[in-house]
């Protein structure tokens, strides 16, 4: 395939991501209303979060094992079906269990998109692999900013949560017309065999690499997919929180080359986890515009946990291929799909035991989220000690195919 189909494929691609991450910025400004409307929990409203969580694993558990099999295009045509169906069904949904149906099918497509886009980008760009998915994964973080930017003003005009669902559609219909006409590339199967990657699905160091990924997708999307219910009175606006993290994480990712050559993959998650930890613990403790200041120290943090995990399966363990690629991201979300019913646990009893303090309305909902802050905070400072041993072990065994 010529270059110019490749840029036409890797745009598709962008545009699917975006919509990926639109609908987690979304549905993190809008979670406050559907718990106005139906009377739902936060344990309710983190399940309805778990089902986005659990539909992308499921997706790319799946992606990963037929992806040689079928292709690219048939799982993004998959995604798109998906994206399309949840979308319509959370708008259309009238209480917890259409949304929870709805969200389930949306996080199918989010993890479709994943299995479908990772490995295609690497094939594509043999020579180029680790720059050209940090440009793609640039729009995870860029779709959050156009998502939490649109969420919070067509709040702030007044329209429900329905039409800002509805705003998702757009980028939707786009890249699934784009598909239509889009000629996928084909790869020699015998080269990019599922049966070789499952072979080095159990070694050691790719076993560790999965863990940790947990570890940093809750880093991660725990703070951020609940930044509304978190902070919402702390005196700062959270989708311009948000959209500061993710406008700062796009940034970061766009000039990622340089920064992962200068430092290595395992020395750049070190950095980052360090950074996750102060700023969590900032934003836990300040209030008001200097939660701006700890926002930006977290996004400085998290913005290279994804694709840099992802690196570090192709790097450190490329015998994996397509499915190691796959099932780390999944592992990511499965975890999150775990802990967002913890974490609204959290919120439920830290604002009860606030209430019994005397102290007001408002200062009541600050004080859960401080408290649910400082559970988060435990996860980073885990990554610190964790990263410490990766770092120590890449740079001693510098040919790490050995441990694959």
């Amino acid at each position: 395939m010529n270059n110019n189909n490749n840029r036409i494929i890797f745009r598709l691609c962008c545009i699917a991501l975006i919509v990926t991450s639109m609908t987690f910025a979304i549905r993190a400004g809008v979670l406050g209303q559907l718990g106005e409307q139906f009377g739902l929990t936060g344990t309710q409203l983190g399940w309805v979060n778990a089902m986005a969580f659990l539909g992308f694993p499921v997706a790319t558990m799946l992606g990963g094992i037929i992806y040689n099999a079928i292709g690219a295009k048939k799982l993004v045509a998959l995604a798109f079906i998906c994206h399309l169906g949840g979308l319509i069904l959370t708008i259309t949904a009238d209480g917890f269990w259409g949304l929870l149906i709805s969200t389930f099918l949306i996080g199918f497509a989010n993890g479709s998109v994943e299995a479908g886009c990772n490995p295609l980008i690497a094939q594509m760009y043999p020579k180029n692999t680790t720059t050209m998915l940090n440009r793609f994964h640039v729009w995870f973080p860029g779709g959050i900013v156009i998502g939490a930017l649109a969420s919070n003003a067509m709040t702030s005009a007044g329209f429900s949560w329905q039409w800002q669902v509805s705003l998702i559609l757009v980028p939707t219909i786009i890249y699934g017309v784009m598909m239509l006409k889009a000629k996928f590339p084909q790869f020699d199967t015998q080269q990019n065999s599922t049966t070789s990657n499952l072979k080095h699905l159990l070694s050691p160091l790719y076993l560790f690499l999965i863990i940790c990924m947990t570890l940093t997708a809750v880093t991660e999307f725990g703070t951020q997919q609940w930044i509304e219910q978190i902070l919402g009175s702390s005196g700062a606006s959270p989708m311009v929180i948000l959209a500061l993290i993710t406008g700062l994480m796009a940034l970061g990712r766009f000039f990622a080359g340089p920064i992962v050559h200068r430092f290595s993959p395992s020395g750049v998650l070190l950095g980052s986890a360090i950074f996750s930890t102060l700023g969590i613990f900032l934003m836990s403790q300040a209030q008001g515009n200097t939660i701006y200041l700890a926002a930006a120290l977290f996004a400085v943090g998290v913005t290279y946990f994804w694709p840099t995990m992802i690196g570090c399966v192709a790097e450190y363990a490329p015998k994996t291929g397509a499915l190691g690629m796959s099932l780390i991201g999944g592992a990511g979300m499965f975890a999150m799909s775990i802990w967002n019913p913890v974490i609204g646990h959290w919120i439920d009893n830290a604002r009860t035991q606030a209430q019994t303090t005397s102290v007001s309305v408002e200062q009541v909902e600050v004080l859960a989220g401080q408290a649910v802050l400082q559970n988060l905070l435990v996860f980073p400072i885990v990554l610190i000690i964790v990263f410490i041993g990766l770092h120590l072990f890449i740079t001693k065994n510098k040919n790490v195919e050995k441990y694959v």
